[in-house]
């Protein structure tokens, strides 16, 4: 995640976090950009993990790989975060709607059944 707020994506903002605003939950570490955020968090952290333990989910739909994300690449699906790689340009986001988004969350779903 970089230290992105997790909380802020549901917002439509890839925002930065602060140490100040800090918490870990399932052995990882969140930072989030207010107060706020962190305690919505907190109350319900399984809301606002991001899929696939923040990998890109298109990587991880269509090759069944684990793939760096760039953190201000995301989409809010069905109420879930998924991230993805942006880089060099490849935007896997827009490969991921291009492609089908439905069929590729389905196969990344079982994908990540299947990594540890």
């Amino acid at each position: 995640m970089d230290g992105y707020d997790v909380v802020a994506y549901f917002e439509n903002n890839a925002q930065k976090g602060t140490k100040k605003f800090e918490t870990t939950f399932d052995e990882i570490k969140y930072a989030f950009s207010s107060k706020k955020n962190l305690e919505k968090f907190k109350v319900a952290p399984e809301k606002y993990c991001p899929q696939y333990g923040g990998w890109c989910a298109y990587a991880l739909g269509a090759k069944n790989k684990k793939v760096d994300i760039d953190p201000e690449t995301f989409e809010i699906r069905d109420g879930k975060l998924y991230l993805f790689y942006n880089s060099w340009g490849i935007n896997t986001l827009k490969l991921w709607e291009k492609e089908g988004a439905e069929s590729l969350k389905i196969k990344a779903d079982e994908h990540w059944k299947t990594h540890p």
